[in-house]
């Protein structure tokens, strides 16, 4: 069953770290296993199957559930979260590529070598502009592989027509998202308060979303958020290297 990365309070690489069971929402423990004598002999009913693991009450605070998982819906039915915003939607952004990026026309005219950073004005860089006039902030944060992957060449391709727009899209390496214990997950986080969480398959293709306000699920959201943020560069600084690392080869 696949897990879902939640948290560590622990440095370099440390257990204890919390998983999600992304099946059944279960939190699995990944820890150091009991050994002390006494502790063992006070545990009770204990089945021959189990083991035992201890964790920080910190670790359990922060990351752990404080109400049951909400269910998976369709992207459509966050959509007008976008215009309903009072300040800020933050993205980050952690696929290797995206199926809608692929199937899309855009993604044609690309492989086949147009320009494609001045496209037409769609509903999306409108409600964009919109919103920013307003003094809205839309940003997010998007990892990169070092070399990029066919999909994030395409998404790099893309930015400067969102950025015109009004977007602050700026780029982070997946090494220092690793270093940093971000989270796997690739949502949006809508004024500190609402995280919308990507299900995806394993081909990329977006299955839907699941809603949270839940306390511990937006501090750890806020948390990815600011570290990615502090790190992070703008689109700018990452297609400069990615042409100086074309033209040396």
């Amino acid at each position: 069953m696949p897990l879902r990365f939640l948290g560590t309070t622990s440095e370099d690489g440390d257990c204890p770290t919390l998983y999600e069971v992304e099946s059944t929402g279960d939190i699995l423990v990944q820890g150091e296993r009991v050994t002390d004598p006494a502790q063992l002999a006070a545990l009770r009913d204990v089945k021959e199957s189990e083991t035992f693991v201890t964790v920080p009450r910190e670790l359990l605070t922060r990351f752990a559930r404080r109400a049951e998982a909400r269910a998976m819906v369709p992207f459509a039915d966050v959509s007008g979260l976008f215009a309903d915003f009072a300040h800020t939607a933050w993205r980050l952004e952690t696929r290797r590529g995206y199926a809608t990026d692929r199937r899309g026309a855009k993604w044609e005219r690309w492989k086949a070598g147009a320009d494609i950073t001045a496209e037409p004005p769609n509903a999306w860089r409108e409600n964009v502009r919109s919103q920013v006039a307003a003094g809205k902030r839309f940003e997010r944060v998007r990892l990169v592989d070092e070399p990029l992957t066919e999909g994030q060449e395409f998404l790099l391709a893309t930015a400067p027509g969102n950025i015109a727009a009004g977007e602050d899209i700026r780029t982070l390496t997946r090494s220092q998202a690793k270093r940093l214990r971000l989270p796997e997950d690739d949502f949006w986080l809508f004024d500190s308060r609402t995280l919308v969480r990507f299900v995806f398959d394993e081909h990329d293709t977006t299955l839907g979303v699941v809603v949270s306000e839940d306390p511990a699920e937006v501090a750890t959201a806020c948390q990815a958020r600011d570290a990615a943020w502090h790190h992070a560069v703008p689109t700018a600084d990452c297609t400069r290297r990615v042409r100086s690392a074309c033209e040396q080869h």
